[in-house]
């Protein structure tokens, strides 16, 4: 933060890691650090006068003459972005893919809307195709002049990139609102199809389960028809955890962390759907490999 506030930056453009790293790890424990402030802080004022006071702070941190901080590569945590509406921060969405050089929609400061992508850009055109008839959802598809041309010397993967009309697949689940607004639900690869047919978002579980204190990242995968979380915890937070509870019940540090482990999964079973559920949890040992965006690669741990 010290060379921000030399350099003073007008914009940043930056992953949806990055912020949520800054809030879950700088901002939220102000919040909760004794039980007066977390009392006030569960009150819909409290948190909104909380949220507008720590955005001040962190965009003099940033240099204070920040006006645009663009935020893409993958989805914002709700959590995390219902704070930026708070605390009146100037950031923005961009949605995209490199096959469309690279953005498809997108919203300014001004034009943001909780969730949403924001609407296409100029020369963008994006429809659902084969849309959900109860809820509106189905795949993303695009059509402009930054449309690619295709896969370099290789028409197989080309053909199956387009729909039978032209239209490009994002293989991005969503849905797209009266107002012409983007919402995005997830990966089409990364959707889990339910015992009973229901389309599970791994997505929306482990921002869920993100929301832990003691939980740096989480990936949900499924599992002999089960739905597994795969968790890798802060090891500061745990560590001052363990020997908290060492210190109060006398207790062996495996016994903390396995009582730990029920803790977290009743805490996201309470918070999800009865088919978002899951049925256990393991803990990796170190933080999951990621591509150079900064989105976990999935691939490896199914």
């Amino acid at each position: 933060m010290s060379a921000l506030k030399q350099v003073r930056p007008t914009t940043i453009l930056s992953v949806p890691l990055i912020m949520e790293k800054l809030y879950r790890n700088a901002v939220l424990p102000k919040f909760h650090k004794n039980r007066w402030i977390k009392a006030l802080y569960q009150t819909t004022v409290g948190r909104k006068v909380f949220h507008y006071l720590a955005g001040k702070k962190i965009k003099k941190q940033f240099g204070g003459r920040l006006r645009f901080f663009g935020i893409g590569g993958a989805k914002l945590d709700g959590e995390v972005e219902r704070f930026l509406l708070e605390a009146k921060f100037p950031y923005g969405i961009g949605y995209g893919l490199t096959e469309t050089s690279p953005l498809l929609a997108g919203a300014n400061p001004q034009m943001v809307k909780w969730q949403s992508t924001g609407l296409a850009v100029h020369g963008v055109t994006l429809r659902i195709d084969n849309p959900n008839p109860l809820t509106g959802e189905g795949e993303i598809v695009a059509k402009g002049n930054n449309i690619m041309m295709g896969y370099y010397k290789n028409p197989d993967a080309t053909s199956a990139a387009f729909t039978s009309d032209g239209w490009f697949k994002t293989k991005d689940l969503g849905l797209i609102d009266k107002n012409q607004r983007v919402y995005i639900r997830g990966r089409l690869g990364n959707i889990i199809l339910g015992s009973t047919g229901e389309n599970i978002y791994p997505e929306e579980i482990e921002s869920v389960i993100n929301k832990h204190e003691i939980v740096e990242e989480s990936i949900v995968i499924e599992r002999d028809g089960k739905l597994v979380a795969l968790i890798h915890l802060n090891a500061e937070k745990l560590k001052a955890f363990v020997e908290e509870k060492q210190d109060q019940v006398y207790e062996n540090a495996q016994h903390v962390i396995d009582n730990l482990i029920i803790e977290v999964q009743k805490f996201v079973n309470s918070k999800v759907n009865k088919f978002s559920r899951i049925t256990a949890i393991e803990v990796s040992s170190g933080q999951f490999e990621k591509t150079p965006t900064l989105k976990i690669k999935r691939y490896l741990y199914k």
